[in-house]
């Protein structure tokens, strides 16, 4: 005997609402059609499955019964259904944002042709593991400090190199690199750094290593604000770089050094996530890894343990 998963489905819909106009209305279905399509499938079975009154409808013994199969029937076709879809759309990749490492990343895989991308500029928001584990995304750049929740897997993907951005009348605006010993007592202006974020941790280590304060105050009225603000300063600094912060004729970009500061970018995904593309997606980020001699803090260190620290620091 087989079930019509259309009949099963109207079946649940009933159910659920209680009431044939209410499930009609759900599945876009006049009523009479659900009415055929339970009728079908309480004939195929054999027994009644609902009783029908003008309070509505509930589940008979044999109903109730068959729903908890009837639930999972559907569920199994649902995650069929998911999954076939899954394998024809693109792969979608959490950025976190569009002017770091990682985008280069995927935009390096996309032009070999050999995966086509949906980029996700999450900034941090909502839960990275649930995106991960329900679909939502595919994989997920990020930095990561703590053990994982269950299912999720990483490896390195980057080690971003951190500048720092000052204005002309900073007096450090005439190097063109300068030791990290240089920015102790400094303040960097970085409003926006969400506490509870993964940069703002970043940014505490490196403070606490360097003696720089870190000033995350004032609201965020965009790049051209934070720049203007840097370039008429001859004291505040900012850590970033051009690609984030273009255009501005009174900030200089400078290198640091001794050691050079990087943002440990990790790629992270679900082991169950069967997206065809997926595999070679995870390959290319590790083939592209390459270890250098920067400075991490202290979480990060043990989940980049090829890298041969500056400096003796590490």
């Amino acid at each position: 005997m087989d079930l019509d998963l259309g009949a099963v489905r109207a079946f649940l819909a009933v159910v659920d609402d209680g009431r044939f106009t209410e499930a009609a209305d759900r599945l876009d279905m006049t009523q009479q059609a659900v009415s055929k399509r339970i009728a079908k499938l309480e004939a195929a079975l054999g027994v009644p499955l609902l009783h029908r009154s003008r309070a509505g409808a509930r589940p008979t013994e044999d109903g109730a019964a068959f729903l908890p199969q009837a639930r999972a029937l559907i569920g199994l076709a649902d995650q069929a259904t998911a999954m076939l879809r899954a394998r024809r759309r693109a792969l979608r990749i959490d950025v976190l944002g569009h002017n770091a490492a990682p985008i280069e990343i995927v935009r390096s895989i996309y032009e070999t042709g050999d995966a086509e991308v949906d980029i996700v500029v999450s900034r941090g928001t909502g839960s990275r593991w649930t995106a991960l584990t329900d679909g939502s995304i595919d994989a997920a750049f990020g930095r990561v400090t703590a053990p994982l929740p269950r299912g999720i897997k990483r490896v390195p993907a980057a080690l971003e190199p951190i500048p720092i951005l000052v204005g002309h009348r900073h007096r450090l605006a005439e190097h063109r690199q300068v030791p990290m010993k240089e920015l102790s007592g400094l303040t960097a202006w970085m409003p926006g750094n969400a506490p509870e974020s993964e940069w703002a941790d970043y940014y505490r280590h490196l403070s606490a290593e360097f003696g720089v304060h870190i000033d995350a105050s004032g609201p965020v009225f965009g790049q051209d604000h934070i720049m203007e603000r840097i370039g008429a300063s001859p004291d505040l600094i900012t850590f970033g770089n051009k690609t984030q912060f273009p255009g501005h004729p009174d900030v200089v970009q400078i290198a640091l050094t001794d050691p050079t500061p990087a943002y440990p970018w990790s790629l992270m995904w679900h082991e169950a996530n069967r997206h065809p593309s997926l595999p070679g997606f995870v390959a290319h980020v590790q083939d592209h890894y390459r270890p250098h001699a920067h400075w991490l803090p202290a979480p990060d260190r043990p989940h980049f343990p090829n890298d041969e620290r500056e400096g003796g620091r590490g």
